[in-house]
């Protein structure tokens, strides 16, 4: 596993729900975000590692959280451009499939890379570019033991549920976890040679027969509270590292 010694840690998330447990164990404070923009940063200081939590906000427009690859894409280059820091964690919350064993309430950590399920380019040189698969922090698999996490392929989509030709590209990717932002993330990550990791607690399985909008709200407010043991621990678990 290749040492970071983190002085600054982002966390980025899409939704005000799933980071307030998270800004609240770690005692974040507000700081002005990058204006016109409206995302919301918080910093907090843990055993000498800066925490900066990057929640993607509002959208002006329609007053709901702003969710998905665009705001998430834009917030990391903001945020890695005001702070530099050494990892960039996109933690929230997620689907997956109980053909691959998920569960509700499950924890996931991404590896080996992150994918796009939705961006199909049929042209030469085009598919892969589209896909992305790009690459995970290697200390991933470790990051997972001390979280008591599953290991996992993230597959990132600009749609909360799956249609037919979704489901084909994800089998065909092994995708095991499906959520809205990771491999946005993840993208700009590898344009700034900054390392990424995502973290993600299950709200929905795809496969369940119950709708996965229902799904999600009925199981947002336990995986927000799993995501806020698991970012703090995450940053702790690095501090570790920091120290070997």
């Amino acid at each position: 596993m290749s040492p970071i010694a983190p002085s600054t840690v982002a966390v980025v998330m899409a939704m005000r729900a799933e980071a307030a447990g998270v800004l609240q164990q770690l005692g974040a404070r507000s700081v002005d975000g990058p204006v016109p923009l409206t995302f919301e940063w918080f910093e907090a200081d843990r055993d000498g590692i800066r925490v900066i939590v990057a929640v993607n906000g509002v959208d002006p427009r329609t007053g709901v959280d702003s969710i998905g690859t665009e705001a998430a894409a834009l917030n990391t280059h903001e945020v890695i451009s005001r702070f530099a820091p050494s990892l960039v964690i996109s933690a929230g919350t997620a689907g997956a499939w109980t053909h691959s064993g998920g569960r509700v309430g499950d924890l996931y950590v991404s590896w080996p890379h992150v994918v796009h399920h939705d961006r199909r380019i049929d042209l030469d040189g085009m598919r892969e570019y589209g896909i992305g698969s790009h690459p995970v922090w290697d200390g991933a698999p470790a990051l997972a033991d001390a979280l008591g996490a599953r290991l996992g392929i993230v597959t990132t989509g600009n749609s909360l549920d799956e249609s037919d030709t979704d489901r084909e590209m994800i089998l065909s990717l092994s995708g095991e976890v499906k959520e809205m932002e990771a491999a946005a993330v993840a993208q700009v990550c590898a344009l700034h040679g900054v390392g990424f990791v995502a973290v993600k607690a299950i709200t929905d399985l795809v496969d369940d027969p119950a709708p996965t909008s229902e799904q999600f709200l009925d199981n947002l407010a336990s995986a927000s509270t799993r995501l806020a043991e698991a970012v703090p621990a995450t940053v702790d678990h690095l501090i570790h590292v920091n120290a070997l």
